[in-house]
């Protein structure tokens, strides 16, 4: 008898067309992913939508409960950046009391995975405005790892963002590495990263994640807790 797929919901801003297919890729287990899709500006986000963001996301699960997700995927890299580790964090925890289920976030995934890997150090790649930017270095501080050097696309609509190719992505993190980066982490889940980050890994030989890497790795350790 065929086993049932395993059930897992992905948790995404409305315009994001990057996640999904590479979570996909990445978490066969779960594959395909339900998707819950948040409603968003057009422009990047600020710190003051916030408050209608987190409304906005427990609104786009809720046609998802009776499915009984197994484990769910917080998407939303920006939102927990400008969040920072306690916004992110309560808004992972309002997602498991919601749905029941073993909860990862991107933002958590990226502290989570640089520990891990012992980086005290990394340089960045992002195409987030200075805001979101700076959000982003005040959720590594929490973790006591430093940037070394960001460079970003700096895209200030969505439309823009999801305009940008993994060669250009490829482009940007080889243009933003010195010989002195002890690892690279390319944030944003929109960015698209599959067959990137392996390159990277290959090519510079220092350890490489991206926002929807770090996030699958996270939901794999995850569930890994879990038991059977």
């Amino acid at each position: 008898m065929q086993e049932a797929r395993r059930r897992g919901l992905l948790v995404v801003p409305a315009n994001n067309t990057t996640m999904e297919a590479e979570m996909n890729a990445l978490c066969p287990d779960f594959a395909p992913f339900m998707v819950a899709r948040v409603k968003r500006p057009s422009r990047t986000l600020i710190l003051a939508d916030l408050p209608e963001y987190r409304a906005s996301t427990l609104d786009a699960i809720e046609p998802f409960l009776t499915q009984k997700p197994e484990l769910v995927v917080y998407g939303c890299t920006a939102a927990g950046f400008l969040g920072g580790p306690d916004g992110n964090a309560l808004m992972v925890e309002a997602l498991r009391e919601r749905t029941g289920a073993t909860v990862v976030s991107t933002a958590g995934a990226m502290e989570e995975v640089l520990a891990h890997e012992g980086v005290r150090e990394t340089a960045v790649v992002t195409p987030y405005l200075p805001a979101v930017n700076d959000g982003l270095r005040s959720y590594l501080d929490h973790a006591a790892i430093e940037i070394e050097v960001l460079d970003s696309f700096l895209c200030e609509t969505t439309d823009a963002l999801g305009c940008i190719t993994e060669d250009q992505v490829r482009e940007k993190a080889l243009a933003t590495v010195t010989d002195r980066s002890q690892s690279l982490f390319i944030a944003c889940s929109q960015l698209p990263t599959l067959n990137v980050v392996p390159e990277l890994r290959v090519k510079l030989g220092i350890p490489v994640w991206s926002s929807i890497r770090a996030t699958a790795w996270a939901a794999d350790r995850a569930m890994a807790k879990q038991p059977a």
